[in-house]
């Protein structure tokens, strides 16, 4: 028995799939600049909840306010399969207390979807053991190659 897409109903523009950083979230169809591409959903907490369970490790949390926070930790939230990256194509929004990820431009099929988790998130989980995002990557192999250049002009060969 095969399954299909329902008639009028939209397949959804992503999948979850292998990344350099673990899995992430790819554009299965062009996404257009400005548009609606998945909700972050889970529980809502207090601050005090949220807390708690981020000191045993959590870290699909979503603060919406000074009062709140998603928990994003559920499998369901497939949401939590956007990565970071230095150089998003998307931008996560508060509506309402809700969670959502808009394309800040066009995202072509088998991109991978990705946005900027924020400077505190950055400074505590991703500084420490560097970042791995494409952008990265790139300045960090730069850097390399400069770095042997300069060690091989020295040397004089």
């Amino acid at each position: 028995m095969t399954r299909s897409t329902p008639r009028g109903a939209a397949r959804k523009p992503y999948r979850v799939g292998r990344s350099r950083t673990g899995l992430g979230l790819f554009a299965t169809a062009p996404i257009k600049r400005g548009a609606f591409i998945i909700a972050y959903r889970g529980r809502l907490l207090t601050h005090a909840q949220a807390a708690k369970l981020e000191a045993r490790g959590n870290r699909y949390m979503y603060e919406i306010n000074s009062r709140w926070t998603v928990d994003g930790s559920s499998r369901r939230n497939i949401a939590r399969y956007a990565n970071h990256s230095c150089r998003p194509n998307a931008e996560s929004d508060v509506v309402k207390r809700n969670v959502i990820l808009r394309a800040i431009r066009n995202i072509k099929p088998g991109d991978e979807i990705t946005y900027d988790y924020g400077s505190e998130y950055f400074e505590i989980f991703l500084k420490p053991v560097g970042c791995k995002c494409v952008k990265c990557a790139e300045k960090r192999r730069r850097q390399r190659k400069e770095r042997r250049l300069r060690a091989k002009r020295k040397t004089g060969k």
